[in-house]
Parts: structure tokens; C-alpha cells; sequence
């Protein structure tokens, strides 16, 4: 009897372990069983996304507001289109506010941080945010950094 109540506290320790370690995927990933909640679309388009994928998050002051829906290409522009997800409690993002994409660690995700700007209008349902800085990409900072310095070693 004491083996057979052993194997069971066992069986429910492994249980609660996975439980945990899906619960902890499930939050490093982003996704959620629960609705995001009220929120409105911003618009935002970059000469460059590289790395900014669907479902990063969306930042201002450090603080998450939103999420990344989509990024698409925008065949009239030829740039890169950015759907944003913001909640409905940040409802007075000045329309001048810049988006920028930004790097989490030296090689680590890349999401969305927002600074305020100054103008009185605010931005509304399926409002574009015009003031954007694309993402530094490390292999064109390499690059450039290696052909100055072979550039100034040829002179």
C-alpha cells in the first residue's frame, strides 16, 4: 500500500512539473488563453524590419502597451508595414510619437518602443505613427565597420 501511494505522489509531482513548464512556455512565448483585451490598430512603416516578427511587444517608457499583429510589405511604399495592437488605456499617443525598433540584449528579440511626442492631437483607431527608426541590423554595422577600417589601411 505505502508503494502504491509513493508512485502516485510521484505521478502527481511529474504532472505538476509539466504543468509548469507549459505555463512557462506559454509566457516566454507571448501567447495566452486569455483575450488581449480593449485595444485600437496603429499603423507604422519602416524603411527595415528585420527581426521584428508578429506578437512582440510594444513598449513606451520601459512599459509594455501592445503588441506587434503583422508585418507586412506595402507595395506602394516598398517598406515595411507594422500593424500595432495598443491598449485602449493608452489613448493619448500624441501624433507626432516615434516608433523605433528596438533590440532586447545584444542578440536578443526585437520589439516596438514608442516615445511621446508633443503635439496636442492624438492618434485614433487606424492612425499612422510617420516618425519611424528601422532596425540596426549587426551584420550591416559589421560590415561598414571592416570596410572603413580595410579603406583606411589602403590609404
Amino acid at each position: 500500500m505505502q508503494s502504491r501511494t509513493l508512485e502516485i505522489g510521484v505521478g502527481l509531482f511529474l504532472l505538476a512539473g509539466l504543468l509548469a513548464l507549459l505555463l512557462l512556455a506559454l509566457r516566454v512565448s507571448g501567447l495566452s488563453a486569455v483575450g488581449s483585451g480593449d485595444t485600437y490598430r496603429l499603423y507604422a512603416y519602416f524603411d527595415n524590419v528585420a527581426g521584428l516578427t508578429p506578437r512582440a511587444k510594444v513598449t513606451m517608457a520601459g512599459v509594455t502597451i501592445g503588441k506587434v499583429v503583422a508585418v507586412d510589405l506595402d507595395k506602394e511604399r516598398y517598406t515595411g508595414r507594422v500593424t500595432l495592437e495598443v491598449d485602449r488605456a493608452v489613448d493619448n499617443l500624441p501624433t507626432d510619437s516615434t516608433a523605433s525598433i528596438l533590440t532586447a540584449g545584444l542578440l536578443g528579440e526585437k520589439y516596438i518602443g514608442i516615445s511621446v511626442g508633443g503635439e496636442e492631437e492624438v492618434l485614433r483607431e487606424g492612425g499612422e505613427i510617420r516618425d519611424t527608426q528601422s532596425a540596426l541590423v549587426l551584420e550591416d554595422l559589421i560590415g561598414k565597420f571592416l570596410l572603413n577600417t580595410v579603406n583606411k589601411e589602403g590609404q
